[in-house]
C-alpha cells in the first residue's frame, strides 16, 4: 500500500470514529430528558417494542453497509465498474422486498410479537426498517469507493433529529394527551420517541441521496466506459445473497449474546430464585442502561476503523496481495490499541466520576454501577480487537468463520452464566463474567483463523507493552488528580448544585464534574507523553489517530513530540 493510500485510510477511519462518537455521545445525552418526559413505564413501552424493531433490523437491513462494501469494493479492485453498479442497484431492489416484508410483518404482526400499548409503538417503528435498508445500500457504497465522509455526516445528522424529534415529539404528545390518563400519556411518549428513531433514519437517507445525485455523472461516465462483462441481474443477486447472509449471521450472533443475556438473567432469577420482577429488573437497568452503555462507547471507533478497513482489505485481497493486506490490518490494529487501551484504563480508574457525570442519582445506585463499569472496561479492548478481526475475515471472503466464533461463544458464555446464576447469588457481577469471556473468546477465534490466511506482524513491545505501562501510568495520573481536585471544589459546589439535584448528591456532582474534566486533560497528557517518550508511538503513529494532525501540533507546542 503506497503512503497516500495508507493516509486516505487512516483519514476515513477518523472521520467514522469522530462520527461513532459524536452518535454515541448525542444518543446518550438526550436519553436523561426523554426519560423525564415520557417516565418509566413510557421507557417500558419504548424499551418493548424497540426490541422487536431492532431484531428486524439486524435480519433484513443492519448488515447490508458492511456487505455491500465487500462485494462493490472487490469489483472495483478489479476495475468491473459496470457489474459494481448493478449489484447496487440489485442491492437497492433486494432491500426493497426484504425491507417492506420486515416492515409489512412488524406492521400487521404488531399484536402478535409485542403486548397491549407496545405494540401500538410497534407500528409506528416499522415503515423504519424499510427506509433504513436504502439507507444501508448507499452508505455500502460510498465505503466501497473509500469515501467515508457521507456516512459519518449521515450518522450525526441522523442521531441529531433522532434525538430532536424524540425529545420534542415525546412532549408534544404526552401534552397533547394530558395527566388525566397516565398509561396512555407514557404510550404516546413512547410513540413519539419512535418518531424519532424513523425521522433520524429518514433525512440521514436523504442526505445520502444528495451525495449520490452529486456524484451520478462521474459513476455512470466510468460504467460506459467499462467494457468488461456485464454478470447479469441473476448473477449479482445471487452474489448479494450468498455474501449477505453470512453478514445477517454473523452480526445477528454477535449481537444475540445480551438478548441471551437479559432473558436467561429474568427467568432463572425470578423463576428460579423467586426474586421480585421489580428487583430483578431494576438491577439488569443498572448494568445494561448504565456500564454497558458507558463501556461500549469507545467500541465506536474500532467499529469505524472496521467498516472504513473492509474496501481496503477487500481490494488488496482480489489482487491476490495478501501482505499488502496484512499490512494494513497490523497498522490499524496498532492504533485501535493504543485507543482502546488507555480508554479501558480511564474507565477502570474513573468508573465514579464519570458515572456521576452521566448519571447522576441517588448515591446507593452509583457504587453498583461504578463497580461493573470497572469490570466491563476490559471488554473495551477484547470487543475492539474482535470487531476489527470481524471486519477483516468478512474482508477476505471467510465469511462463515465468524459466524461459527460467535456461535462457540455464545454457547461458552451462556453455559458460564447459567451455572453462575443457579450456584452464585453474585447475579449482576455475573453478566460482567461472562460479557468478558465471550468478548476475549471471540477476539481469540478471529485472530487464530485470521493469522492462518493473512501474513501478520505485531511488534509486540509497541503494540501492546508500552501502550499498556503507558496507559497504567495515566490510570494512577488520573484517580489522583481526581481524588485531589474533588476535594478541592467540593465546598465550592455545594451551594450551586443544591437547588438542581437535592442534597444527597448536590455537594459531589459539580465538584466531581469539575474535577472529572480535569483529570482527564491531565491523564490524555501524560498518556501521549509517557507513549512517545519510551518509543511507543511517533509523529507519524500520532497523526494516524482521529485528528492526528492536530494532537501532533499541540504534543510539539508542549515539547513532548
Amino acid at each position: 500500500m503506497s503512503s497516500e493510500s495508507k493516509k486516505g485510510l487512516y483519514k476515513q477511519v477518523g472521520f467514522l470514529a469522530i462520527a461513532g462518537v459524536v452518535s454515541r455521545i448525542i444518543g446518550l445525552l438526550y436519553r436523561s430528558p426523554l426519560t423525564a418526559i415520557i417516565g418509566d413505564d413510557g421507557n417500558g413501552y419504548y424499551t418493548a417494542a424497540y426490541y422487536f424493531y431492532n431484531i428486524a433490523l439486524l435480519i433484513s437491513a443492519y448488515s447490508i453497509p458492511s456487505a455491500m462494501s465487500k462485494i462493490i469494493s472487490g469489483k472495483l479492485a478489479v476495475r468491473e465498474y459496470r457489474n459494481a453498479h448493478r449489484i447496487f442497484k440489485c442491492a437497492l431492489v433486494y432491500v426493497s422486498v426484504v425491507g417492506g416484508l420486515a416492515s409489512l410483518l412488524l406492521f400487521f404482526g404488531a399484536n402478535f410479537f409485542a403486548v397491549g400499548r407496545a405494540a401500538t409503538v410497534l407500528k409506528f417503528f416499522a415503515p423504519t426498517v424499510f427506509f433504513f435498508g436504502f439507507l444501508g445500500v448507499l452508505r455500502g457504497y460510498s465505503q466501497a469507493h473509500r469515501n467515508m465522509i457521507p456516512t459519518s455526516v449521515s450518522q450525526i445528522l441522523e442521531q441529531l433529529l433522532n434525538a430532536v424529534v424524540s425529545v420534542g415529539g415525546a412532549y408534544m404528545l404526552t401534552n397533547y394527551v394530558g395527566d388525566e390518563d397516565l398509561p396512555k400519556r407514557a404510550m404516546f411518549g413512547a410513540i413519539g420517541s419512535a418518531l424519532g428513531t424513523g425521522s433520524g433514519v429518514i433525512i440521514a437517507l436523504l442526505f445520502m441521496l444528495f451525495v449520490y445525485s452529486v456524484n451520478k455523472t462521474g459513476i455512470h461516465r466510468r460504467v460506459d466506459k467499462d467494457f468488461h462483462d456485464d454478470m447479469g441481474n441473476h448473477e449479482a443477486f445471487k452474489l448479494i445473497f450468498i455474501v449477505v447472509t453470512p453478514f445477517i449471521l454473523s452480526t445477528a450472533i454477535y449481537n444475540l449474546s445480551t438478548t441471551v443475556n437479559s432473558a436467561l438473567f429474568s427467568r432463572i432469577l425470578i423463576n428460579v430464585k423467586n426474586l421480585e420482577e421489580h428487583d430483578v429488573t431494576t438491577v439488569f437497568g443498572v448494568y445494561s442502561g448504565r456500564a454497558m452503555v458507558l463501556s461500549n462507547l469507545p467500541i465506536a471507533l474500532s467499529s469505524a476503523a472496521a467498516m472504513a478497513m473492509i474496501p481496503e482489505v477487500s481490494t488488496a485481497f482480489a489482487r491476490g496481495n495478501k501482505e499488502e493486506a496484512g499490512d494494513t490490518v497490523s497498522r490499524v490494529m496498532r492504533i485501535i490499541l493504543m485507543i482502546s487501551i488507555p480508554a479501558a484504563v480511564g474507565l477502570f480508574a474513573l468508573a465514579r466520576p464519570v458515572m456521576m457525570v452521566l448519571f447522576p442519582s441517588p448515591n446507593e445506585t452509583i457504587p453498583r454501577a461504578s463497580l461493573l463499569l470497572m469490570l466491563l472496561a476490559i471488554t473495551v479492548v477484547f470487543y475492539s480487537v474482535s470487531t476489527l478481526t470481524n471486519a477483516v475475515l468478512q474482508g477476505i471472503g471467510k465469511l462463515k468463520e465468524p459466524v461459527i466464533n460467535a456461535a462457540i461463544a455464545l454457547v461458552i458464555q451462556t453455559a458460564v452464566l447459567w451455572i453462575l446464576l443457579v450456584y452464585t447469588n453474585i447475579n449482576d457481577i455475573a453478566l460482567c463474567i461472562v460479557t468478558i469471556i465471550y468478548s476475549l473468546t471471540m477476539c481469540i477465534l478471529n485472530n487464530f483463523v485470521m493469522k492462518k490466511h493473512i501474513p501478520i506482524t505485531y511488534d509486540f513491545r509497541k503494540t501492546y507493552l508500552l501502550p499498556s505501562i503507558s496507559a497504567l501510568v495515566m490510570g494512577i495520573v488520573a484517580f489522583c488528580t481526581h481524588m485531589i481536585f474533588e476535594k478541592l471544589f467540593i465546598k465550592l459546589s455545594l451551594w450551586i448544585t443544591m437547588k438542581l439535584y437535592g442534597e444527597e448528591i448536590a455537594k459531589y456532582y459539580l465538584s466531581n464534574l469539575i474535577a472529572t474534566v480535569i483529570a482527564v486533560g491531565i491523564a490524555l497528557f501524560v498518556y501521549f507523553a509517557v507513549l512517545i517518550k519510551s518509543g511507543g508511538a511517533s509523529e507519524d503513529d500520532i497523526k494516524r489517530f482521529p485528528k492526528g494532525v492536530k494532537i501532533a501540533q499541540i504534543l510539539k507546542k508542549l515539547r513532548i513530540l
